[in-house]
């Protein structure tokens, strides 16, 4: 892909969405990110907007799928089909849809999904920009429950994308605690980093801080709030039936190449988060560390990423 001619721009606006789409809805999971992508370019001037983990398709925090050790039903085996039918197909209508918002908005977005694709379904970021749909992400090793409702992507979804100014790639949640993943992505110059997650923990401001710090880049995070609430009524969470109920409880945040917050964490509503960042920054941070460059010692370390096309 041929870069962008830069425009020696000296900052960009970028947006860090909290949200959550109602739970096997694909339609209004479409229309909530199409109002919301367009909110945060045009109220909040936004070049770069990131949507959260698994915003198409959805993410079923608190459902079990029937799934003990040996062990399914058919009533699990019903929930996943509901699952399964409201994912996404790329390229499909959802993608199309989006990749022409930002073509009319004239800037770049990191959509959440999952990616329904043969028999299996893989989460996802895809990657828009002022020329539409750019490609995507495909989450590398999923953690713990999802691997019996996601396939794991290869090495040849790990772009980086560059704008002509800037450098953006996304790591989808627990990735971002995969330090060759990592390593590879600082190896492709990086300059911002894009982490669609439903990590709410008190403790992932930390691992934010710490990607910022190590990768000296600057870092938008963007986490679901979901409540009961989005959920079907007959689908009920171990967390409990009451529409109140949170079951994601946030926390985006952007932070600068120098581990500082700029923004956030956001807990407790839905929200976007908003920033204009200072490319300045990011050559005032590499002064003193580059994790690739001057701090990498070649000479002792290797790294070997295998990008060949795996998925059929």
């Amino acid at each position: 892909m041929t870069a962008p001619e830069s425009s020696n721009k000296t900052s960009i606006t970028v947006a860090a969405v909290q949200a959550a789409a109602p739970l096997f809805d694909r339609a209004a999971a479409l229309e909530k990110a199409i109002c919301l992508i367009t909110r945060a370019h045009t109220e909040l001037g936004a070049e770069l907007i990131v949507l959260p983990e698994g915003f198409l398709g959805g993410y079923p925090k608190g459902l079990d799928f029937g799934i003990t050790v040996g062990s399914r039903t058919p009533e699990g085996r019903d929930l996943f089909r509901r699952y399964a039918d409201a994912a996404i197909e790329v390229p499909g209508e959802e993608v199309t849809a989006i990749g022409d918002l930002t073509r009319e908005l004239g800037c770049h977005a990191v959509v959440g999904a999952i990616e329904r694709r043969h028999g299996t379904l893989y989460c996802v970021a895809l990657h828009f920009g002022p020329q539409g749909y750019i490609g995507l992400h495909r989450k590398l090793m999923p953690t713990a429950g999802e691997r019996y409702l996601w396939g794991q992507g290869d090495g040849s979804t790990m772009p980086v994308i560059d704008t002509g100014d800037v450098r953006f790639g996304a790591a989808i949640c627990w990735e971002n605690y995969m330090p060759l993943f990592r390593a590879s992505m600082y190896a492709k110059d990086v300059d911002i980093w894009c982490a669609p997650t439903v990590d709410d923990r008190e403790v992932w401001l930390s691992t934010m801080r710490h990607i910022a710090l190590e990768g000296r880049c600057f870092v938008v995070s963007a986490a679901q709030f979901q409540t009961r609430a989005n959920y079907p009524d007959d689908v009920i969470p171990v967390q409990g039936n009451s529409p109140e109920t949170v079951l994601i409880d946030g926390g985006s945040v952007i932070v600068s190449p120098l581990g500082e917050v700029l923004v956030g964490p956001l807990r407790g509503a839905e929200g976007i988060l908003s920033a204009e960042l200072d490319l300045d920054d990011l050559n005032r941070a590499r002064f003193d560390f580059d994790p690739v460059g001057h701090y990498a010692r070649p000479d002792i370390f290797t790294l070997t990423a295998d990008e060949t096309a795996r998925l059929a």
